[in-house]
């Protein structure tokens, strides 16, 4: 098995990922994508997107490093053995500064034990499962989360929309599923 360490690779977000399927030619070269041309001024983030080497959702977004604020939700809420398990599971995994965007104060109380249950339905909401890469989830209306509730989906300016959260990379794949990272907390609808 080839190992690689992925961790400064660059890649495109999925507005360019979208653009460059429509009209650039990729060039794989030692599992990291160059791409030539006018792309190669278009926003980029970093992203795990080789091979995940084994590692699940878990050892992923932590090894990532800018997810502590959801690993530590996680494991309040008790679901970091659910997301280590064999899926498949797509996450939408808010990141650190994604969580700094709530309200002062929520993220605090969120994570008190009496709040658990609202906690879960939050996290919950961010995962579906089975495997949805990126370019399955451009043509997709909707999705239902764990929680058992409704996602929206939607693309606009190019950009893939759960919500009215923005995916800002796509398609980090581990072991057990994907992660694409999202730009805001999604909050669950109020039943």
């Amino acid at each position: 098995m080839n190992h690689r360490d992925c961790s400064n690779t660059k890649y495109l977000n999925l507005k360019s990922y979208i653009l460059m399927n429509k009209r650039l030619t990729l060039l794989l070269a030692a599992g990291t994508l160059l791409v030539a041309g006018a792309l190669l001024t278009a926003p980029m983030v970093s992203a795990k997107k080789c091979n995940s080497d084994g590692k699940d959702i878990i050892q992923t977004a932590i090894d990532a490093g800018k997810f502590k604020t959801l690993a530590t939700a996680l494991q309040s809420a008790d679901l970091i053995k659910t997301l280590q398990g064999n899926g498949p599971f797509t996450v939408f995994a808010p990141t650190d500064e994604a969580f700094s965007k709530l309200p002062k104060g929520t993220v605090e109380s969120l994570l008190k034990p009496e709040n658990r249950d609202q906690l879960v339905s939050i996290l919950t909401y961010h995962v579906v499962p089975g495997k949805v890469e990126a370019k399955k989830a451009v043509k997709l209306s909707a999705a239902k989360a764990v929680s058992g509730q409704k996602l929206d989906l939607n693309v606009k300016g190019g950009s893939l929309y759960l919500n009215q959260s923005k995916v800002i990379a796509a398609d980090i794949m581990a072991s057990n599923g994907v992660i694409h990272v999202i730009d805001q907390v999604l909050l669950p609808p109020k039943t």
